[in-house]
């Protein structure tokens, strides 16, 4: 029998939220009530008498947490239970082993299904199709015929086994599990408990594409319960995300790429969020006590590049590679290297009164551009021109034969799957260009061309032989003596290359800001090597306008430094409207200014993608929300609990699974906090019994120094900047700085801001000294 003080436990309320707020503990619980029974009588047992830290079941789970998070094995998770046996006394109740563990905490875990799948990726059977021996589109066999045993006594097999399978994990019962616990609850509701300040964007609930699908649809908005989702894919693992949140969705069988029939693993998905719209799921709300019929709706895709096609069905490959622009590209290809350029593409985004527009010589010659942009097309649009193309979705039987016709004469190559979503046409936009690996390949071009790092830059003889041909720039054409070319003033020489790179070798940042940029310097061949995604960030944003800012003339180095401030600000946390659009009437200019600069082979798809960039900003809302980092961090983590490489989809799930229960169970051990015990940082110091109301904020340590003490003595400059930097950031001391500027005003009424902004940076610090002391 289960004591009576345990009706105030977080486990009996665990049982409640199974059964809903009807279920009385006097009658026969069903399976899964009795599941979380089982695990109360486990809870509110201690590991051994008189322990008061630990319960049977939370210790289970701790230990379990443990493993994933080290990846340790099953048999180190046999050998270290065992050793804690040797610890506690003969009567403790912890688990022997990882098999009695995953028994315990078993009531935790959330359901996979495996799908079998043809073995050229034709089809899954799953659904009217589960039942079927041989794909319907190719005829391959579902099983392998596994002969067995040795010289005349062969048999077959009979034990079936799939040639290929996928792993799908339901999100309607972990969505449901989001809503049983205290610590997740809050932050799905938290998009209609925030409110906008001062008018920007930080989330994006603030933005236009929420706010219209809202007013498309009030019946789903009324409830604010009810989730809105993304879908993160990178061509074998899909997530979905909801509140901060990310849960593997489909698990996608290799070791090939599936391209363009990624829709074949996508239906299972699709059916269930068709029935989280139209139907919905009882769900019960542990905040509120209550059950409500929660509906669950997908906001859009994100994805790399190559992905988005695999998505959207749009080609992103070729010279109607832009999937806003569309047919209305105006690339085209470079007659010596055969490469589709996107140079002078941009003038059509400015005003029709710019006079880049008129120019004919910085571009291509002879060239004015009158037309404009017509803007992005409506889902209604899009939808009406795959209707009238007759494009059909991968599964159907003729597909292959009738998309590939349609595909010369579009960019089209299928119908994707998402607009079977009842609502996918009303969105403003469903799929997001990804910002992340945007900004590297853009970086990676103007770096490499500027160092001239062989085979990746853009200046090659091919580039400066049909440079002219395009553009009128006699001043870079081949001597005709020499058979040489000259000089361009935006490749850096050898000396400048050294002084750059020993910059950044000795380049510091604060701890966790960037990776040491240091260790992909290559001094012998004057070049960076081995930059992630995150240290082009970095690079591009901070210190590109620094590096190369006493090497290159002002006409080339202010586009540069345009193009990096356009990332810095369109990556802000926080966005107005006002700025995104100031920064979508900029970007059109700034790239201009690039094809001013560079040749025409420097300017590929990538160049060309950051001109849509600030408007899906304005329309979805901050990008941190819709670039690829996230995923990319939690994909690692995911392939990270491969233990068996001859198995890696079925041993990725099994490792999923087992940190889903571990995740999910601690809910409920910490209440408030979804996460088990974190790793403090190498340099993480927290004083919390010193306590001094008189120590300046900025003088509590939140650090500790890494390294040998050394001693040196500061420069005047250095003692000046350090002392400034201290006034700027104690709290205590604005009062007296408000004071300056008060002063600096009476005495100069027409000053302006960024005037006064110099004055206090330089004479602030020596009458702060003559104020105190006075």
């Amino acid at each position: 029998m289960v004591s009576d003080n345990m009706n105030h436990t977080t486990y009996h309320r665990m049982v409640c939220d199974a059964a809903g707020p009807e279920f009385n503990p006097d009658e026969e619980p069903n399976a899964e009530a009795r599941n979380f029974y089982d695990m109360i009588r486990a809870g509110d047992n201690p590991v051994y008498e008189g322990n008061s830290k630990h319960t049977q079941l939370s210790a289970a789970v701790r230990m379990l947490e443990i493993k994933c998070r080290h990846r340790c094995s099953q048999a180190w998770f046999d050998d270290m239970s065992n050793f804690i046996q040797e610890f506690l006394p003969p009567d403790n109740l912890m688990p022997l082993d990882f098999y009695n563990t995953k028994k315990l905490v078993r009531g935790f875990g959330l359901p996979v299904q495996v799908i079998h799948c043809c073995v050229n990726n034709c089809m899954i059977y799953w659904g009217d199709d589960s039942d079927l021996n041989s794909c319907k589109k190719c005829g391959h066999a579902r099983y392998k015929q596994t002969v067995r045993g040795s010289g005349n006594r062969l048999y077959i097999w009979k034990l079936k086994v799939s040639y290929k399978k996928m792993h799908y994990f339901p999100i309607t019962p972990r969505l449901q599990r989001l809503y049983a616990s205290t610590a997740t609850t809050n932050k799905i509701r938290w998009h209609s408990e925030h409110h906008m300040e001062d008018g920007k964007m930080c989330h994006p609930s603030d933005a236009p594409a929420w706010k219209h699908f809202d007013g498309c649809f009030p019946d789903f908005s009324s409830e604010v319960r009810n989730v809105r989702l993304g879908l993160f894919a990178d061509g074998f693992q899909l997530l979905m995300y909801e509140g901060g949140i990310s849960v593997l969705t489909v698990l996608v069988p290799g070791p090939t790429n599936p391209k363009g029939k990624i829709d074949v693993f996508l239906q299972p998905l699709i059916a269930e969020l068709k029935s989280l719209w139209g139907v919905g799921v009882q769900t019960y709300d542990i905040s509120k006590r209550q059950n409500f019929q929660m509906r669950a709706a997908l906001m859009w895709t994100i994805n790399e590049f190559p992905a988005y096609s695999m998505m959207f069905g749009w080609s992103t490959a070729g010279m109607l590679a832009c999937p806003h622009c569309m047919e209305d590209s105006d690339a085209f290809r470079l007659i010596k290297s055969g490469k589709q350029s996107w140079f002078d593409n941009h003038r059509k985004f400015l005003p029709i009164n710019h006079p880049y527009r008129r120019n004919t010589k910085d571009f291509i010659k002879n060239r004015k551009v009158t037309k404009q942009f017509p803007g992005v097309r409506s889902g209604d649009e899009i939808l009406q021109d795959l209707n009238n193309r007759g494009l059909r979705k991968v599964m159907d039987v003729d597909a292959e034969v009738v998309n590939a016709a349609i595909s010369k004469t579009c960019g089209w190559n299928k119908r994707s799957i998402f607009w079977d979503l009842p609502y996918w046409r009303e969105h403003l936009l469903r799929h997001n260009l990804d910002v992340m690996h945007i900004e590297k390949n853009v970086f990676d071009n103007i770096f490499n061309t500027v160092f001239n790092i062989l085979g990746k830059t853009k200046n090659t003889y091919k580039s400066r032989d049909e440079l002219n041909k395009y553009c009128r720039r006699p001043q870079f054409a081949q001597n005709l003596v020499t058979s040489k070319y000259p000089d361009v003033p935006f490749v850096l020489n050898k000396s400048q290359k050294k002084d750059v790179l020993e910059w950044v070798t000795k380049l510091r940042f604060p701890d966790g800001y960037a990776s040491n940029l240091g260790r992909c310097v290559d001094a012998n061949k004057l070049k960076m090597f081995g930059m992630k995604s995150h240290d082009c960030h970095v690079f591009m944003q901070r210190l590109l306008p620094i590096a190369v800012r006493e090497f290159l003339p002002n006409r080339i180095w202010e586009p540069l430094t345009e193009i990096s401030l356009f990332f810095k600000q369109l990556t802000s946390s926080s966005l107005t409207d006002e700025e995104l659009r100031n920064l979508d009437e900029q970007i059109p200019v700034i790239l201009c200014n690039l094809e001013k600069i560079f040749p025409p082979s420097f300017f590929d798809s990538m160049e060309h993608l950051p001109v849509h960039l600030a408007y899906e900003a304005r329309i979805a809302g901050p990008v941190h929300y819709r670039w690829m980092y996230p995923p990319e961090r939690y994909l690692r983590k995911i392939k990270h609990k491969i233990m068996n490489k001859a198995q890696v989809e079925g041993s990725i799930s099994i490792g999923y699974i087992m940190d889903e229960a571990a995740k999910f169970a601690s809910f409920y051990f910490k209440e408030g906090d979804p996460t088990l015990p974190l790793k403090e940082k190498r340099n993480e110091v927290y004083l919390d019994d010193i306590v001094d109301d008189d120590m300046f904020e900025i003088f509590k340590p939140p650090g500790k120094a890494i390294g040998a003490e050394g001693k040196r003595y500061l420069a005047d400059n250095e003692y000046t900047a350090a002392h400034l930097y201290i006034l700027m950031n104690c709290p205590e001391v604005q009062p007296l700085i408000d004071v300056f500027i008060t002063e600096k005003r009476k005495q100069f009424p027409n000053l302006n801001d960024e005037v006064v902004n110099v004055m206090t940076e330089q004479e602030c610090p020596s009458w702060f000294e003559k104020y105190v002391c006075s």
